[in-house]
């Protein structure tokens, strides 16, 4: 499972490199603008890595806590971005909840193997 779970994190990796190429492509001219989409794509970054160490420590239940309410939130960013462009079967939001909610699911599951070790 941990390499399921980290090929997960490494797509978000790409999808968030392929949001930062887009971006700094279609804002070239809007350095406002282009900011605040590299902000987001740094944010998903983030995600990402802290599912990747999340990974490899199967017993760390804060780090797993902290994977869970960032992976949630990734999902929710991408659910507000389809629903501010009323699509949300687009292919770019849809791909980055569908990652969030994978990404939450395997952190519920680090969180409860964590727990049954600790009870052990």
């Amino acid at each position: 499972m941990k390499t399921a779970d980290r090929c997960i994190a490494l797509l978000l990796v790409v999808a968030c490199s392929l949001h930062s190429y887009g971006s700094s492509v279609y804002y070239a001219h809007a350095p406002i603008t282009l900011v605040w989409a590299l902000s987001g794509s740094l944010a998903g970054f983030l995600v990402a890595a802290v599912n990747f160490l999340r990974a490899g420590r199967g017993c760390d239940r804060p780090l797993a806590w902290i994977s869970l309410g960032g992976s949630l939130g990734w999902f929710g960013v991408g659910f507000a971005v389809g629903k501010v462009t009323a699509d949300l079967l687009d292919f770019r939001p849809l791909t980055h909840m569908i990652l969030g909610a994978a990404l939450a699911a395997m952190s519920s599951r680090t969180l409860l193997t964590a727990h049954r070790a600790d009870a052990r």
